[in-house]
């Protein structure tokens, strides 16, 4: 029982607060925060909980987004959502925090994407196929990641580099390392016999470095464009390296 006058006020006080925390528009809130990269549109509810009709970070486009606020990780300095969304195809679910400093992290995500979606994220025009997502955490700072542990699972995957035909499915398993991001790269059953790695550092540089050979059922049109890469080695294998900035 509130015995005093000043209980009586600071109960009041913060049940008020605590009541526009829960009931504050998120139509106001993403208007005031969201970052110019970020569009949504048909957006209900509150910042507690909500939904949009569709949303586009950088390019990739997403339909039927609903949050959560996950109010325990307020105490240890984080603004934590869970996140479920509905690309073209696929789903995407996901933690989705914001830490005092600015950090975007990505925790217990998984998704299942057409790779169209990311061609402007990755910056790879005509890239198509399908990936699927199962990652422990992605942290991203000033739009780069900087740390991701986690599998990527891609099928029917089409590169322009390599022609219009599909060089099938591959897995790459990320790991966060202190110089940076490495993927290590595998097909599964893609039509290149491939061992690879990427990696990706902190000044936004990347590499990737890998030995591939043409299969039995590789198209003619890559067996013919691998003819292009440096001599075989004694196994037939042919390395393939390709470097930029992200």
């Amino acid at each position: 029982m509130i015995r005093s006058k000043r209980g009586l006020i600071t109960t009041g006080v913060l049940t008020l607060v605590f009541g526009v925390i829960v009931m504050f528009p998120a139509r106001v809130a993403i208007g005031w925060f969201a970052p110019a990269e970020v569009a949504i549109a048909g957006i209900k509810g509150s910042v507690w909980r909500g939904s949009a009709n569709e949303a586009a970070v950088n390019g990739l486009y997403m339909r039927d987004v609903e949050w959560r606020l996950n109010a325990l990780r307020l105490f240890t300095g984080e603004l934590s959502y869970s996140v479920e969304a509905t690309p073209m195809s696929g789903f995407l679910e996901s933690d989705v925090s914001i830490g005092y400093s600015g950090a975007l992290t990505l925790s217990d995500l998984t998704a299942a994407l057409p790779l169209d979606l990311l061609a402007d994220v990755t910056n790879v025009p005509g890239l198509q196929g399908n990936v699927s997502l199962t990652f422990d955490r992605i942290e991203i700072v000033d739009g780069l990641a900087t740390a991701a542990d986690g599998t990527a699972q891609f099928a029917d995957l089409m590169i322009p580099i390599f022609g219009r035909d599909s060089l099938g499915g591959y897995k790459a398993e990320f790991f966060t390392q202190d110089n940076g991001i490495t993927a290590s790269i595998e097909d599964t059953d893609g039509v290149l016999d491939i061992a690879g790695s990427v990696q990706v550092s902190a000044d936004r540089s990347f590499e990737f470095i890998a030995l591939v050979i043409a299969k039995p059922e590789a198209p003619q049109g890559i067996r013919q464009l691998l003819e292009t890469l440096p001599a075989a080695n004694e196994l037939g294998q042919r390395e393939l390296r390709y470097a930029g900035i992200l």
